[in-house]
């Protein structure tokens, strides 16, 4: 293996960034003490995974829905009847999840993976929701990449900004990258 060329920094796996994001939430976590839930889409349980998986993770990780079907989101997180690429479904998806399972801290994800568009959104697409108490977040990224790729960028950026959530025990995020 070859030393990567002078000012270069050798690419992280995405597993190992992950693992690594998820450490810091849980290291948030047992800081402040806040507990963390999980609504899923896109993802289909990645996000839930890689909180499992974080030290001492069963003190603080209360759990996850993967909420892939339009219906489950409706019925079981409460999502009104909108689109469900959307701010409006994002927010509540996370709301309902931490209040479901009695969190501090909700996070959701919700998008279009690809190949193809979904709902008039493109491939790519990922609505973001983080619920701390009364307060409830959005933003919206359109990530480049297949759909494996899009899958990756889009956990990496949850944990983020769950990270943030529960660092700060508020729901305020990152508007910058909003499209």
């Amino acid at each position: 293996m070859s030393p990567e060329p002078a000012g270069e920094q050798p690419e992280v796996p995405e597993s190992e960034r992950t693992a690594a994001l998820a450490e810091l939430v849980a290291e948030e976590a047992a800081r402040t003490g806040r507990t963390v839930a999980a609504a899923e889409s896109l993802t289909a349980g990645r996000i839930a995974a890689a909180l499992g998986a974080a030290p001492d993770s069963g003190t603080w990780f209360r759990g996850g829905v993967v909420a892939y079907a339009a219906e489950v989101k409706h019925t079981v997180l409460g999502v009104p009847d909108v689109p469900v690429v959307t701010a409006t479904a994002a927010g509540t998806m996370a709301t309902g999840v931490r209040g479901l399972l009695d969190a501090d801290v909700g996070v959701a994800v919700t998008g279009v993976g690809g190949p193809g568009a979904q709902d008039g959104e493109p491939a790519g697409s990922v609505w973001f929701g983080v619920a701390v108490g009364g307060e409830a977040a959005t933003c919206h990224h359109i990530f480049d990449g297949d759909p494996v790729e899009v899958l990756e960028q889009t956990v990496t950026r949850a944990l983020e900004l769950l990270r943030e959530a529960v660092a700060t025990g508020h729901a305020e995020l990152d508007t910058s990258m909003s499209e």
